[in-house]
This record gives C-alpha cells, structure tokens and sequence, in this order.
C-alpha cells in the first residue's frame, strides 16, 4: 500500500489543533504518517503535538523552530519530508479533514505515472468557528489549470493538496529558492507541478475550512466584492510587483528546465514593460489568463496601468 506524510505547520493554534489531528488520524486511508513543525508558538500548540505524538510514536513526527514563516515553514517540511513516501498532503492547523480525503487523493494520483510530478487539489467546505456549514469555495475553474494560469493566479487552496515523490523530488534536488521572492507555498506547488507535470482538480470538497478573524475568505463575498479585493491589493503592492517576483524566481530556478514555449511565455512576462507599446506587445503576445472573464480584464487593464 502507498505511503502518505503529512506536512503539517502550526504557529499558535491551540483552540484548533486536536481536532485536525484527530480528523487526520481518523483518515479512511490507513498508510498515513504526520511531520509536523511548529513555527516559534507562544501557546500551548506544541504541548498538544508532543502529547499526540507520545500516544501516536510511530505515526507523528514534531519539529519546533524559530518564526519564520508560512511560507519557509512549508518549505522546510517538504525538505525534511521522508523520501521513501509515495504521496505528501500539505496541512493546515485549523481545519477538519473529511474522512476520505486522503483516499481519494491517492486514487486520483494513482492513475497518473509515478515518474512524472503530479498533483491532486480539490474544493473546500466552508465553516465558522463551531463547523457550521456556510457554501462550499472556490467555484470549480472555468478553465483547466496550467502553468499560464499559474503563473498570474492561484487556484489551488492548499491545504487540499496532495502531491506525488516526482513533485516532492523536483523541488528537495533543486532547492536554491528564495522563499521571500514567494508568495505562497501552494502557489509555488502549482507552477512548479504546471510546468513539470499535471495537476488534477477534485470539485468534491475534501476538508473544512474554518473561517475565523485569522484566515477568513471571500468564499461568502459577491464576486465584486472579491474583485474589489483583488484590484485594491494589487494597488497595495503595485511597487513589489509580486507576480513578476515570483515569476522571475521561478525562471531563475527551473527556466532551464522548461519547454521552450513556457520559457518564452515566462520571458515574455518577466521582461520589462516601461514604454506602453512594450505593454501592447504583450499583451498581444501571451497566453496568460486568469479563470474569469472578469478577472482577466482586471490583468490586462493592470498590465496597461503598470501596476504588474
């Protein structure tokens, strides 16, 4: 039978963190091991971990370190991953999985070569704070997931992924990346798996999604609102330029690696856009989109502004 880790990152997440482990443990797919790192808690977080690993020695793994992190606290947990794993589930402190979402992971992973990167990522169930069911988020995407998609939107929530030891390895062998240059670590997944591999969406929710002051969503918002929302961040960072950041990051770790029409598509992204026919020129030119018809006139009008 495959084996499953768990990457499990937790920073103060004492009111949430037995139920997520317990959901994990309860899991339909027996094969399961859980490494987690607690990111420098000041709460009784890491109390919680050690207890469950004590009564679970040979299932649960914990690391502690200093507060580095979101990002850097998943990346260092794929670098600490066992390499003999054949699927590794990125996790989240607050969240209740449901029974059989590791199953169906592997199910889905399974029909895909083992040699090759591959992802599974799925839809969520939204809850409040007691599990109150209130819609399920994001909508399915209206187009497939790809690395031109990737590399101006993530649709990947990520604490539903789940990747294969291809996709694992392609990111342990090459690791120089900067984790400031990143914006999140299942956006990171999702180009790196979009370029190399394929990514696979389950539109059966496969976890909650507690929604609390920490980490609310505009799952329950108007799709203006969420635009609003969008275009008003991209205001706030407009000098950091944060998609092209990461987008040159990518290029500068794997643009060797890519096939010559990715490479292109990224160069032509990452290239500088001063003068507005160079702005034109690519917009003429790529094969970037975002998942509405909406939200791509949103990037190209951005595009035209300067702000991307």
């Amino acid at each position: 039978m495959k084996q499953v880790q768990v990457l499990l990152s937790t920073y103060n997440g004492e009111h949430y963190i037995s139920e997520q482990l317990q959901s994990i443990l309860r899991q339909s797919y027996p094969n399961i091991s859980i490494l987690a790192r607690d990111d420098g808690s000041t709460d009784c977080t890491t109390v919680f971990l050690r207890e469950y690993s004590e009564e679970n020695p040979n299932r649960i793994t914990v690391l502690t370190g200093s507060n580095i992190g979101v990002v850097p606290s998943f990346f260092e947990l794929v670098m600490h991953s066992d390499p003999q794993a054949d699927y590794y589930c990125f996790c989240d402190q607050d969240d209740v999985w449901l029974e059989q979402k590791i199953e169906r992971a592997v199910n889905m992973l399974d029909s895909k070569s083992d040699k090759i990167p591959a992802m599974v990522f799925t839809a969520t169930k939204l809850v409040d704070k007691e599990l109150h069911s209130f819609g399920t988020w994001p909508k399915a995407p209206s187009k497939q997931p790809s690395f031109y998609n990737a590399l101006i939107q993530n649709i990947a929530v990520g604490a539903t992924i789940t990747i294969n030891r291809a996709a694992r390895d392609l990111f342990v062998n090459g690791y120089r990346v900067d984790p400031s240059r990143i914006i999140m670590h299942d956006w990171w997944f999702y180009l790196l798996v979009s370029a190399f591999g394929n990514v696979i969406y389950d539109q059966r929710p496969s976890m909650l999604y507690r929604q609390h002051g920490n980490n609310v969503v505009g799952g329950s918002n108007s799709f203006f609102d969420k635009l609003n929302q969008k275009y008003r961040s991209y205001l706030k960072h407009k000098g950091k330029h944060l998609l092209v950041s990461q987008a040159r990051e990518f290029y500068r770790v794997y643009g060797h690696l890519l096939d010559d029409e990715k490479r292109e598509q990224l160069e032509l992204f990452i290239a500088p856009r001063q003068r507005f026919r160079e702005k034109i020129h690519f917009l003429q030119r790529s094969k970037l989109y975002r998942q509405s018809i909406l939200e791509q006139s949103l990037f190209r009008f951005l595009i035209l502004a300067g702000y991307i």
